[in-house]
């Protein structure tokens, strides 16, 4: 497994992850249509109390006949049975929620390996502030160009749901059926 981690740049964790861990794998983007997902059992927020964030990004690797999430980020295990990870990071119903939490419900873009490879790039300019310094410190490799692209920067595709650069999107109740093998 890559040893590769900065805190604030999931997506580059998860591309490095991707690409040096052997077997059927996918990048999983998991956001919404208004940028804001709240996500249970991540380390930046207080335990038992979830984290607001514009989009995460983890791994999904099948193995042992099951499939394994792979999140950096996480007070559960590193790497946890896919349907324990959904269900402790979203443990409710989005049909249930209470109407002022139902724009925080996440929508899912599972991205095989193959083409993360050949479709992501960023040029980190995200996470920058109006001044051009870092938002936080950025990793101490180079910025991820993959495959030949036109742009220094596809992760905004990535996170608009209706781009169909790549992958499949999915709801929470679909991905929690998928994660069952």
């Amino acid at each position: 497994m890559t040893s590769r981690y900065q805190p604030f740049y999931c997506e580059e964790n998860v591309w490095w992850q991707v690409r040096e861990t052997e077997g059927r794998r996918w990048a999983l983007f998991i956001t919404n249509a208004q940028g804001r997902v709240l996500l249970w059992q991540q380390r930046l927020a207080k335990p038992g109390e979830p984290v607001l964030w514009d989009y995460h990004v983890v791994m999904v690797r099948e193995a042992d006949g099951a499939r394994w999430i792979h999140d950096q980020d996480t007070r559960l295990p590193a790497v946890c049975p896919a349907l324990a990870y959904l269900e402790a990071t979203f443990p409710y119903e989005p049909e249930r929620l209470p109407d002022e939490l139902s724009s925080l419900v996440p929508s899912f873009r599972l991205v095989t390996a193959e083409d993360l490879e050949a479709t992501f790039a960023t040029d980190r300019g995200h996470m920058l502030n109006a001044d051009g310094t870092y938002i936080h410190p950025p990793p101490s490799w180079p910025p991820v160009v993959a495959g030949d692209l036109d742009s220094t920067s596809t992760l905004e595709r990535y996170l608009d749901l209706t781009d169909d650069i790549a992958g499949e999107v999915l709801t929470l109740p679909e991905l929690r059926a998928w994660a069952t093998i």
